[in-house]
């Protein structure tokens, strides 16, 4: 197995928290938990992915608040809030009291573009402004000056026995360098860099000078890093779906298998009229994984990762999982387990 040339230092994980429309503080409870033990096993990160009108988690910073109350170091992220269903100034002043109740933890991921599903929900969520709506890159930026502490108001001061602030308050002054874009295209990385966010790149990429996944999302890394002005300290965060397993029993190894074979398909050409190109899952014990993971260029240019767990296993199933990467896979990256 290669020898990388930096070991891995920030081992993370991803999980979309789904639930039973019938019972869903068992599947949200099952999430809290999953992220308790992922401290408890030394992981750096733990990201939550939004799914809206789904039985998914659609509230993570909710499910960050409760989690912070349960954890004391682990860093909690979103990966990624699309803030076409947000309100910036809203979203400012959440994301600042859940960092402020976490200890400075909180790692925000957003993206742009029109919410999913729009022309069905658009009544519901812009009844007045929806064929109105700005849902590009200044969407970010407003959110990215409301997080610095740029005014919201043209005014502060006391009014009657009221005090007001022209900032978001809580105002949370490290916030604004944990801020994360999730990128998906060349414009995007470029945006981001120039903008001094920090990175991610996951599983899904834009086809757009190549239909080769790994030298796309290497190309998005190099054009992030260029226009960033910390060059090549510039965070980035690879998210892959990367499934372990050393201690799995036969059936649910078959699981697995079942799983990525079923999703296999779509990794092989460009999908729909965005031409999106999907990362192939990985699967297998630990020193097979690490062996695939060193032949991909772009996780070489990275020392920081979020492993996708896979959609719709059980709770069992996440518990395997990151006990593997955490005891097996990690070690075999190089990585070492935060100190508790």
């Amino acid at each position: 197995m290669p020898t990388p040339s930096h070991p891995l230092l920030s081992l993370g994980f991803l999980t979309i928290g789904l639930f039973d429309e019938s019972d869903p503080a068992r599947g949200h409870e099952s999430t809290l938990n999953i992220i308790e033990l992922g401290e408890q096993l030394g992981f750096d990160s733990a990201w939550l992915r939004h799914r809206h009108l789904q039985f998914g988690i659609s509230s993570p910073i909710a499910v960050m608040a409760a989690a912070s109350q349960r954890t004391h170091r682990i860093a909690l992220g979103t990966a990624v809030t699309p803030l076409g269903w947000e309100n910036p100034l809203r979203l400012a002043e959440d994301l600042a009291t859940v960092d402020v109740l976490s200890g400075g933890r909180i790692n925000p991921g957003v993206s742009v573009g029109q919410p999913m599903q729009f022309d069905r929900v658009k009544h519901s969520l812009y009844p007045d402004t929806a064929d109105t709506e700005d849902f590009g890159y200044e969407r970010v930026s407003r959110l990215l000056g409301f997080v610095a502490g740029e005014p919201a108001s043209t005014w502060s001061g006391t009014e009657g026995i009221e005090s007001y602030s022209a900032r978001v308050q809580p105002h949370s002054p490290g916030l604004r360098g944990r801020m994360w874009y999730g990128g998906a295209s060349l414009r995007s990385a470029q945006w981001a860099g120039e903008n001094e966010m920090n990175l991610l790149v996951s599983s899904v990429v834009r086809a757009e000078e190549s239909t080769d996944f790994d030298d796309i999302q290497l190309s998005h890394i190099r054009r992030f890093r260029r226009f960033h002005p910390a060059g090549n300290d510039a965070r980035v965060s690879q998210g892959l779906v990367v499934i372990p397993t050393d201690s799995a029993s036969p059936s649910q190894t078959a699981k697995y298998e079942e799983y990525v074979r079923g999703r296999s398909a779509r990794t092989l050409e460009p999908q729909g009229p965005a031409r999106m190109m999907f990362a192939p899952d990985l699967v297998g014990t630990s020193d097979v994984i690490a062996e695939k993971l060193y032949a991909n260029k772009s996780f070489r240019e990275v020392n920081e990762v979020a492993f996708a767990l896979p959609f719709s296993f059980d709770h069992e199933d996440y518990v395997q999982i990151l006990t593997d990467m955490a005891h097996t896979l990690g070690p075999a990256l190089g990585w070492a387990p935060a100190q508790q």
